[in-house]
């Protein structure tokens, strides 16, 4: 059976911790608008910040739709889920809501350094999640299965380009700028790094 919890701590802690991938889903106001899930991997991308914060980093890709939501005004609904692919069956819920601090935000040192393992030229955001509800389902239907490695090609892509080559790599993308129900997402032009990468 399921369990609410009142804080993101111990074992549930731990859980989060060791899972390789998250997911994370969001939505527009509108009913007709687009859902959007994204599966996150790469370790270290993910911290839990207190009992009841978390924050992942936004890396470069094709889209932004998770940010766009976050930034709809009367929005900012959020899940992040977790399966276990290996030991006792476990699916996570951390619904919340969230924000986006972006590069130019006074915030973005502080929250940057939980993350100098991974950052790169690609961080263009970072998501914080403010938890309003954790809760656990049973996993029994989900498949073991076996973690072999991360995969590089993201980091190995991306750490090719400078921080101006990957602001126009933004820019050029149909949907980084606005969402695929036209929302604002990222703002562009992308604002340069002021810290040391």
């Amino acid at each position: 059976m399921g369990q609410r919890y009142a804080r993101i701590d111990g074992r549930i802690r731990t859980f989060i911790e060791q899972q390789p991938v998250f997911f994370t889903a969001t939505a527009p106001l509108a009913a007709d608008g687009h859902v959007n899930l994204s599966p996150k991997g790469r370790s270290g991308t993910l911290v839990v910040i207190d009992e009841q914060t978390l924050a992942y980093l936004d890396f470069g890709g094709s889209g932004a739709e998770t940010v766009a939501h976050l930034r709809e005004e009367g929005n900012g609904r959020i899940t992040l889920m977790w399966c276990a692919f290996s030991g006792p069956p476990k699916v996570l819920r951390v619904h919340g809501t969230g924000e986006a601090v972006f590069r130019d935000d006074p915030r973005w040192s502080a929250y940057i350094g939980h993350f100098a393992e991974v950052d790169g030229p690609s961080a263009r955001a970072i998501v914080v999640v403010h938890a309003r509800r954790i809760s656990d389902a049973c996993g029994f239907a989900v498949p073991f299965m076996d973690y072999r490695e991360e995969r590089t090609q993201h980091a190995e892509h991306f750490g090719r380009k400078t921080d101006e080559e990957f602001a126009a790599y933004c820019a050029k993308k149909d949907h980084v700028g606005v969402s695929l129900d036209g929302l604002p997402a990222l703002p562009l032009p992308l604002a340069a790094r002021t810290d040391t990468v």
